[in-house]
């Protein structure tokens, strides 16, 4: 696709995600997630500890903004603030795709933002797709042009298959992600874009060795839902809606992640994660960090930076609150902390092959 239209492309997605309702009107599943409370904590709000590793470094909540947009007109000031939001907040913070960087490096000014989050954890980010055509040192080479600390390598096949111009050959993607994985030594995130990833997916990609994960599953931003406002096609108008809810549950997703991965994979739980409560929820039920896009966006929006780290300083007050209320002092024990799980998710987990294998076993 020539670079100017996939930088009209970009811009067109932000201003659909900023003005439309592109939410998937389907649950992430976090509320079949009971967190038990207690009364008596024996604990002080002011000493809980929410500092996670990730990437070699600590952040000091267990939180990540997760890739947006890149290569639009917008890309620089968002990247450049949204870093700094990330720093001033000691969370984690994902470039937009630097696909564009693959034919104009000069661009590199867009994604540069180190300066803006010098002690934080600074992920690059390009789509699967890309990892077929392109050399792996030229990838690896995006994420070293803006110093960062390791890459995101994106799977959206719904979002493309709704697009007129969108890529409709997905043969290769793991040995590209694994051939990467191998140069970059570890270094590499692999996320969905709001279709979540499924067991299978997960048993691919531990296949090859991947440890990161962004579940990124079904219950926040649809992207098919956000093409239908954006592609002139009538057919693919119609495509876009009529997938609008597809994808995986984030909850179940999360819980698959942790399964199929182990104990020393690091889950990330986007998706949908709209509060601290979510967030706390994600954690008990198997993820390390809580990743959020579409929220911090508009807050971005709407008041600039200090209109996000607001926002993300009210999600660590409602982690905080879950934890006290759980009698939890830190992010590892809020993993351990009872809970029960119900409703639909209960009937997902419960109707998987390996859920029925490990029982019977």
């Amino acid at each position: 696709m020539p670079d100017t239209l996939i930088s009209r492309r970009k811009s067109e997605h932000l201003r659909v995600v900023a003005e439309q309702d592109v939410t998937h009107s389907g649950s992430t599943l976090l509320e079949d997630v009971r967190l038990f409370h207690e009364a008596l904590p024996e604990l002080d709000y002011d000493e809980l500890r929410l500092s996670t590793p990730f990437f070699g470094r600590t952040l000091r909540l267990p939180f990540m903004i997760t890739s947006m947009t890149g290569g639009a007109e917008y890309a620089d000031r968002l990247n450049h603030g949204l870093a700094r939001v990330a720093e001033r907040t000691g969370i984690a913070f994902a470039v937009g795709s630097q696909r564009v960087m693959l034919n104009h490096p000069e661009l590199a000014a867009q994604f540069v933002v180190r300066e803006q989050i010098p002690t934080g954890v600074l992920l690059g980010n390009i789509g699967a797709v890309q990892l077929i055509e392109t050399p792996v040192d030229t990838v690896a080479g995006l994420a070293n042009a803006i110093d960062a600390d390791g890459i995101c390598v994106h799977l959206n096949p719904a979002q493309e298959l709704v697009q007129l111009a969108g890529d409709r050959t997905f043969r290769g993607l793991i040995d590209g992600i694994s051939r990467l994985h191998e140069r970059m030594d570890g270094r590499v995130l692999v996320k969905e874009t709001g279709g979540g990833l499924s067991p299978q997916a997960l048993e691919r990609l531990r296949a090859i060795g991947v440890k990161v994960v962004d579940v990124a599953g079904a219950g926040g931003t649809s992207w098919t839902k956000v093409e239908s406002h954006r592609e002139a096609n009538r057919q693919l108008q119609r495509s876009g809606r009529v997938f609008a809810e597809w994808g995986v549950p984030t909850a179940f997703s999360v819980y698959a992640a942790r399964e199929v991965l182990g104990r020393d994979a690091t889950v990330v739980a986007s998706g949908g994660i709209r509060s601290g409560l979510d967030a706390a929820r994600a954690i008990a039920l198997g993820a390390d960090i809580a990743g959020f896009a579409h929220p911090v966006l508009l807050s971005f929006l709407d008041g600039g930076e200090d209109s996000a780290v607001q926002f993300i300083e009210t999600l660590a007050h409602e982690l905080k609150m879950a934890m006290l209320l759980t009698g939890t002092a830190d992010v590892s024990a809020l993993k351990r902390a009872p809970r029960v799980i119900e409703g639909r998710l209960r009937r997902l987990i419960d109707a998987h092959p390996w859920h029925v294998e490990k029982d019977r076993g």
